[in-house]
């Protein structure tokens, strides 16, 4: 099966030229002009990967991203401008698994689709592995969050993020090592990415329990702290 791809962008130049070199690598590939009719795309055609510009009539591609984010766990390109750090920093913080700087590179874009499809599927299905914590579980196999007991939405990244630090419990990782280990090593992203991933990941699990914690060490990077260990 062709793995499916939604670009949502005004610009039709884009979306054809994405068009012609995703289908020709074998993609399916489908187009929206604006983020209104890219979230009804979402819903009937149910796309592997979403890659969303930033501005756009109607929705921007925030807008997009978060409405996205509601419903559905699908990786998330965004296409920013160059050098638009608040842009890209946004978008992560709003769930996005990457970004695309233009003007577009399609070697880069390549890239950047294979290493998001790979770092959603590449759990083992046979892998039964579950990590518990106090009022914490986490599944690679189900890509499922509960914390005490009830599940909460991580996008993929996020997930796989919490998941490798808790199974490394009580070791200290650097921004580098973090995006080697969970962003792979063909991630063409920088160290602020983590930091925004954290910072989501503290958010959705704040309160949850007094015998564990994600902690920044300063100067160095970020553990899963187990207390009493």
């Amino acid at each position: 099966m062709m793995t499916k791809v939604l670009v949502i962008d005004d610009d039709i130049n884009i979306c054809e030229l994405l068009r012609m070199y995703l289908e020709k690598e074998g993609y399916e590939v489908r187009t929206a002009p604006d983020g209104a009719e890219g979230i009804e795309a979402i819903r009937k055609h149910e796309p592997d990967v979403v890659l969303l510009d930033v501005m756009m009539p109607k929705k921007d591609g925030w807008q997009v991203c978060r409405e996205i984010r509601e419903h559905y766990q699908t990786p998330i390109i965004m296409i920013t401008a160059k050098g638009d750090t608040i842009d890209k920093v946004l978008g992560l913080e709003l769930g996005a698994d990457d970004y695309i700087v233009k003007p577009l590179d399609m070697k880069e874009v390549f890239a950047r689709i294979k290493a998001v499809l790979r770092r959603y599927i590449q759990h083992d299905p046979n892998d039964c592995e579950r990590l518990k914590f106090d009022n914490l579980e986490i599944s690679l196999q189900k890509y499922e969050l509960r914390v005490a007991g009830k599940p909460v939405d991580l996008p993929p990244k996020e997930l796989e993020l919490l998941y490798f630090l808790a199974s490394n419990y009580n070791r200290v990782f650097t921004r580098d090592q973090l995006l080697d280990k969970v962003w792979s090593f063909d991630y063409l992203g920088d160290s602020r990415t983590v930091d925004v991933h954290i910072k989501r990941l503290r958010e959705k699990l704040d309160g949850a329990s007094t015998e564990w914690t994600i902690k920044t060490v300063w100067g160095v990077g970020y553990k899963f702290e187990v207390y009493n260990e």
